[in-house]
């Protein structure tokens, strides 16, 4: 059964959000497990491509857009394709995606705003209520 993470941040910015996730991918694919991180659109896409390069000089992530040839390490997706993971899902969406029960893990990074706050509290129900392990972890 998928096992799901809360990540709850006591940082206020969606940069603060987007810079934890890199740091979390990081650290997931070098022990081995790949990621798919799932964002709103493309243009949020492209962003956490380039973020993905520039977050810490000294950091390499192998990575692409999902799709982009040869698979990746860690893979960012827009819209309804997972490809072929089933690692870890690190869900940056407004929404869960439909098909995150296939993951081993799938982690959710909240911050400290007030429609963040408002819809994790709804996924952590929907997860929950649902029978899914859950861990909440406060950095």
């Amino acid at each position: 059964m998928t096992k799901v993470d809360f990540y709850v941040l006591p940082e206020t910015t969606s940069e603060a959000r987007w810079l934890f996730a890199c740091k979390l991918a990081e650290k997931v694919q070098r022990m081995g497990m790949r990621v798919l991180i799932a964002v709103d659109s493309e243009a949020d896409a492209r962003k956490l491509d380039e973020l993905l390069w520039t977050f810490k000089p000294e950091s390499f992530v192998p990575h692409q857009l999902i799709n982009g040839g040869k698979p990746a390490p860690v893979e960012i997706t827009f819209g309804d394709q997972a490809g072929d993971h089933q690692g870890l899902l690190l869900n940056l969406s407004n929404t869960i995606p439909v098909w995150f029960s296939r993951f081993e893990r799938v982690s959710e990074v909240v911050i400290q705003e007030q429609q963040m706050l408002a819809t994790s509290r709804e996924r952590y129900s929907f997860y929950k209520s649902r029978g899914y392990p859950i861990e909440t972890r406060k950095l």
